[in-house]
């Protein structure tokens, strides 16, 4: 009966094929057939056929969407363009050059007049981007782990403010313990420096819930920023841009209000909230560009101090300064891509 109904002219296309009668019986047949009418029961089976017909495709109509095929679509592999590739490659390079050559133009028209950067202080700098690398590592594979291991499930769980006091105070807590660490006690040094980045690494855990790929692309942001900004804090003049602690002071705490505004106004306040996302945001930009900008020259005014025996060489408290550069640059972006993602 369900074939009958899924094909209703199957009986009548094999009607079709039933060779012709004899010709001797066909005038017989044909006399038949010419005095003879259309009857009732003719017109009744034509009418109850085109009615099946009808509810047939009415049903087949409706039932189609919700019908299960258990046909498995061919999985088709997309390849990257290799063409499209390189020209995003090159369109990257092309923005970072620009960049740098701009943001070199802009603050750095005075050079330095003593020749270049002196070996000692090449050496001091190189130290502490190599314990910035090395911090910044170390905080991605950790809180890779601790991600892994469901901690992250169990910070979001806990109270915000629990959250951002433990933080506060364990963060500041092995940063100053490292800051007050001699550079000769090596063992406790780079052990509070080694928890200084692991209380980073609990408190981040969180962003590997975020794309791999945003992720990456705001690293890589990152560190082009950072590359060029230091790039012309290491060329510029002498102590040129040590005048900015103060004013970027100011606006890191500016920025920190800013960013503490949603645990303390209320959901109705849509505009002041807007206000001070946009603040935390661009703003913290700005602000730790500036102190990256700021770092670098101060490294290179403390290896012209250590140079003379005034303090003591310690490139990994220079670190910590650059390290937390990287984080606040690193969050914004990745809040940036996130952002620019949900609106596609």
């Amino acid at each position: 009966m369900a074939f009958r109904l899924r094909r209703p002219f199957a009986v009548t296309a094999a009607l079709k094929q039933i060779p012709k009668m004899s010709s001797s019986a066909a005038p017989i047949r044909a006399f038949q057939s010419a005095a003879t009418k259309t009857s009732p029961s003719t017109y009744l089976t034509s009418k109850s056929t085109t009615s099946i017909t009808t509810l047939t495709k009415s049903r087949n109509a409706f039932q189609n969407p919700f019908r299960r095929s258990y046909m498995q679509q061919p999985y088709q592999v997309s390849r990257p363009d290799s063409g499209n590739l390189t020209q995003r490659l090159l369109y990257g390079a092309g923005i970072f050059g620009g960049t740098l050559v701009a943001i070199n133009l802009v603050f750095n028209r005075e050079t330095r007049e003593d020749g270049g950067m002196p070996m000692f202080e090449r050496k001091y700098l190189n130290e502490t981007f190599l314990h910035t690398g090395l911090g910044v590592g170390i905080i991605g594979v950790a809180a890779r782990a601790l991600h892994q291991s469901g901690w992250s499930y169990r910070l979001m769980a806990t109270n915000p403010w629990a959250v951002m006091g433990i933080g506060l105070v364990a963060s500041i807590g092995t940063m100053y313990g490292t800051f007050a660490t001699s550079p000769d006690n090596y063992v406790q040094k780079y052990a509070l420096w080694g928890a200084f980045n692991l209380t980073q690494a609990a408190l981040l855990a969180p962003l590997m819930f975020m794309s791999p790929a945003i992720l990456a692309r705001a690293g890589l942001y990152t560190v082009g920023m950072m590359g060029s900004i230091a790039f012309v804090g290491a060329t510029a003049k002498q102590e040129k841009y040590l005048y900015l602690g103060g004013p970027l002071l100011a606006g890191v705490a500016i920025v920190a209000l800013s960013g503490l505004a949603p645990l303390v106004l209320p959901a109705t306040a849509a505009r002041t909230l807007m206000w001070t996302d946009n603040i935390w945001l661009y703003g913290g930009l700005a602000v730790f560009g500036g102190f990256t900008l700021y770092d670098v020259q101060k490294v290179l005014h403390h290896a012209r101090l250590a140079e003379r025996g005034l303090v003591r060489r310690d490139a990994v408290n220079e670190s910590i300064s650059l390290e937390l550069d990287f984080l606040n640059i690193f969050i914004r972006m990745v809040q940036i891509l996130g952002m620019r993602q949900n609106r596609k």
